[in-house]
């Protein structure tokens, strides 16, 4: 068997988490069109017949914000980087910014990384990739460069076959059919806070976090209660929506991707709770999933 940790990194918003998801098959990763939506390491195993690839999906390395939580997310990333066989850059097309310039100096010197040209189905001419891929050439420290649509699957099997081939051999670190190191538990909270992202304004997401206080696997379906936090009553009261209009419809469609991903019943249930700097907080960090 070959086997490795490989580590998707880059800036915001590439689309490592999609990548990942539709690498193993199955979805793992939340993911929104805002932002730093990952905030903690999720790794998604793929084993096929002769190879097992461990991938890591990192948050976004965060140059514009600081504080404890994005102090904590950076070192997810310069964590995940000391610790895989391989490094998968993701970009987006036609796009190279001074952050990715960043990200790409943060790799160890050691390591070649694989560039991932990711969503190339948005780009509406194929004469316009040309230059970019030529100034992409021109960068020596990647071993390979492969254009993508994670969304649309297009390019991903040779991908997989290139990665596999550069694993190291040796025994399978993981049972064949487990798909990650994570817990039902704490996909339950990312679904809950997959919801937050796409339901919520802009901002508001980005304070708020999910606590499970409660999972229990009773006779007909599986009973869990959740804490949302926020900084402020302002927040609490935007969350909950006129008459709990928001709350609702937030627990639905997060109950729904649920009962999806445990293949079982499920009864949701969410409160709001206002705990001032939150973000802060390093013991309530750590039990979010947080290193420092």
């Amino acid at each position: 068997m070959r086997v490795g940790r490989i580590a998707l990194v880059g800036r915001p918003n590439v689309g490592k988490s999609t990548l990942l998801n539709q690498l193993v098959g199955q979805k793992l990763s939340i993911t929104s069109r805002r932002a730093q939506t990952t905030r903690v390491q999720v790794q998604g195993i793929l084993t096929l017949p002769e190879v097992q690839m461990i991938f890591v999906d990192t948050p976004g390395f965060q140059q514009q914000h600081g504080g404890m939580l994005y102090r904590a997310m950076n070192r997810s990333v310069t964590d995940a980087l000391g610790t895989v066989d391989q490094v998968v850059m993701v970009v987006e097309a036609l796009r190279w910014t001074p952050e990715d310039q960043a990200i790409l100096q943060q790799i160890p010197a050691g390591i070649r990384p694989l560039l991932v040209i990711n969503k190339v189905d948005r780009v509406t001419s194929s004469e316009r990739m040309i230059p970019y891929l030529q100034a992409r050439q021109e960068e020596t420290r990647f071993s390979a460069i492969f254009p993508v649509s994670a969304l649309q699957r297009s390019s991903l099997d040779s991908l997989l076959r290139y990665l596999g081939q550069q694993l190291p051999e040796g025994p399978l670190q993981y049972e064949p059919d487990q798909v990650s190191d994570r817990t039902e538990r704490f996909f339950v909270g990312e679904f809950i806070r997959e919801q937050l992202f796409r339901q919520l304004g802009d901002e508001l997401p980005y304070a708020t976090a999910v606590m499970i206080d409660r999972y229990v696997q009773e006779e007909r379906l599986i009973r869990i209660e959740a804490t949302l936090l926020v900084d402020n009553p302002g927040q609490k009261a935007i969350l909950i929506g006129q008459q709990g209009s928001r709350l609702k419809a937030i627990g639905t469609a997060a109950r729904l991707q649920i009962e999806k991903f445990l293949e079982s019943k499920v009864y949701l249930g969410l409160w709001v709770k206002v705990k001032s700097g939150w973000a802060e907080d390093g013991t309530l960090l750590k039990q979010l999933g947080h290193d420092f």
